[in-house]
């Protein structure tokens, strides 16, 4: 059996709250697990302790079992040093595209040009 460990979304709308599960790859987000892991409340400030609660032991021995974590939950893992820091792709979306580079570059010359005029 494939099995992941991922958040579950509880709580209500724009109240987001959710449990570290694990569970097997093809049920749905919310729906049934094999163990609970711990916790995961956002809405909680970043340095806050109760922000991730997670059961590291049980955590170990389901990786150690195979279980793929997701990307949100792999990096909890990371933070708590239970796995080691994986190197992501820097994704360049971010970037602008090659019309609004061209804006940008036309924009600085018209800038340009009176500074030099003087």
């Amino acid at each position: 059996m494939a099995t992941k460990i991922r958040l579950a979304r509880g709580g209500s709308k724009k109240r987001p709250h959710y449990a570290i599960v694990v569970s097997d790859s093809r049920m749905p987000r919310d729906g049934r697990f094999l163990e609970k892991l711990g916790t995961y409340n956002p809405l909680l400030a970043k340095d806050s302790e109760d922000r991730i609660k997670l059961d590291l032991d049980r955590a170990k021995h389901w990786l150690d079992q195979g279980a793929q974590p997701t990307d949100r939950v792999a990096r909890f893992l990371e933070a708590a040093g239970v796995r080691e820091k994986a190197t992501r792709a820097n994704m360049k979306k971010a970037e602008p595209g090659k019309k609004a580079t061209a804006r940008a570059a036309e924009k600085a010359a018209k800038a340009a040009a009176p500074a030099e005029a003087e």
